[in-house]
């Protein structure tokens, strides 16, 4: 291995580019998939501190949950509700819901529908005409709750829930904080546990999927790779205390909504174990201790992240460890869910299935701390298509039934366009359309096309997208 392939991967943990909202800075980021800072043939530095004892402990009895008396207060589906408190009472709306279910796999993409209502209604047709069936959208702590403890604005949310519900799909609710707002006044976890729970409590609560019901949103995703101190409030990362946060969360969504999946976090892939940073597959072991070898009571489904680097989908994950190509680690390998699937199965938990919350390939020829398992490993649009589609074919041929959702990532965020330079936006490259303004025609990446014509295959129809005369 070179020199310089040696320091770049060295300084990729570090490296964290944030997907912006459209036309707003202050959406929750979403990071690109955590590399490790420990190149093929090295060990990590060792951290500089002690690791810290779990202070919670392992228990046969998850947490529960018990809403505050004082939030009473009536939904109503407008959008001049700025100050109020969870629904307990009357419900509006229109009813008949998707249900919350999965099927093995079942195919979504995660999309930016949050400030712009023409961008939205583009994007969840194109979804929708892609031939998936669910869509992932983050439901930023801070951007409904941010003006304080109950003072819940759900004038973005009602109008992206009904419109994700009047779009024929279903909604995976990413639920975490932007870990910049250090100031937030919840605090950060795991000691915002209390007000977290409080907050998806109303969330669930107000999209209950009941008849009547603002909205529906049929899954919901605990916070975003707690295996990163960066996302576990700047801490060392801690499996206990991830499994307390889930478990309050769990119990306060099951109240609100019992027939919610209930999604764990997916982890960051990455190598270093330290202050900073915890293996996924370490974190997801040390959950399962802490949880008393069960789940139950915790989620429902477990989130994990597949991204496939400069492999093909369907390398050994052995081989990511001997060949020098493709980075020295089982999790350079997009099958390292089946790692994290043997770890479910130690303890038993087979009747749950994985969520991939994220996966993908780049195409990055520019940035150079992605541009290794990018364009440098042969992936241009063509290959990228092509190993998108191996993803879901190698999950459907070998990963049923335990596999349910595959989110990839992303449809195209506008923000990229903000500077003038979008290829400069390392995000840019996972994309599987271009970015462009409402509401021309869209530019569609060989991505799109690859999966609207075999999805739609799947169910019996032509890709209303494709190229004429191309294969339907």
């Amino acid at each position: 291995m070179t020199l310089r392939r040696r320091l770049l991967i060295g300084i990729l943990l570090l490296t964290f580019v944030s997907l912006a909202a459209c036309g707003r800075s202050d959406e929750e980021p979403t990071t690109t998939p955590t590399k490790t800072s420990t190149p093929m043939g090295e060990t990590s530095q060792a951290p500089t501190d002690t690791p810290v004892p779990p202070t919670a402990t392992a228990t046969s009895e998850p947490p529960t949950f018990t809403p505050e008396p004082e939030e009473t207060a009536t939904p109503t589906a407008t959008e001049e509700q700025a100050d109020t408190q969870s629904p307990q009472a009357e419900e509006v709306g229109e009813g008949g819901f998707l249900p919350a279910t999965m099927e093995s796999p079942d195919f979504g993409t995660q999309a930016f529908l949050w400030w712009r209502p023409e961008v939205a209604e583009r994007d969840l047709n194109l979804i929708r005409e892609g031939g998936f069936h669910w869509v992932k959208q983050t439901f930023a702590w801070e951007n409904i709750e941010g003006a304080g403890k109950g003072h819940l604005d759900w004038s973005f949310s009602d109008r992206v829930v009904q419109q994700v519900n009047s779009g024929k799909l279903k909604l995976l609710a990413r639920i975490s904080i932007d870990p910049q707002k250090r100031d937030f006044w919840a605090g950060l976890p795991p000691e915002s546990a209390d007000h977290f729970a409080d907050y998806v409590f109303a969330l669930a609560s107000r999209y209950s999927c009941k008849p009547g019901a603002v909205g529906c949103i049929q899954g919901y995703q605990i916070w975003n790779e707690p295996n990163l101190s960066r996302e576990w409030g700047h801490k060392r990362p801690n499996p206990a205390e991830y499994v307390y946060f889930l478990g309050r969360a769990y119990a306060a969504i099951k109240q609100a909504n019992p027939n919610a999946i209930v999604v764990s976090a997916g982890m960051a892939p990455t190598g270093d174990d330290n202050e900073y940073a915890m293996p996924d597959h370490v974190f997801y072991e040390q959950m399962y201790e802490a949880m008393g070898g069960s789940s139950e009571g915790y989620f429902d489904a477990l989130g994990v992240h597949g991204v496939g680097f400069a492999a093909p989908p369907e390398l050994d994950p052995e081989v990511a460890v001997t060949d020098e190509r493709y980075g020295g680690h089982r999790f350079f390998s997009f099958r390292h869910v089946e790692d994290i699937r043997a770890i479910m199965e130690r303890y038993g938990d087979t009747e749950k299935q994985i969520v991939l919350l994220e996966f993908g390939w780049t195409s990055d020829p520019v940035n150079p701390n992605y541009r290794w398992h990018g364009r440098d490993a042969g992936i241009d649009f063509e290959v990228q298509a092509e190993y998108l589609r191996r993803a879901y074919e190698l999950a459907e041929a070998n990963w049923q039934p335990w596999i349910g959702l595959m989110s990839l990532i992303t449809m195209p965020n506008l923000e990229w366009l903000s500077d003038g330079n979008p290829e400069d936006e390392e995000q840019f490259w996972w994309g599987i359309m271009e970015p462009s303004p409402c509401c021309g025609p869209p530019t569609f990446r060989p991505a799109y096309i690859e999966l609207c014509q075999h999805l739609n295959a799947k169910e019996g129809q032509a890709c209303v997208h494709a190229p004429e005369g191309q294969g339907q």
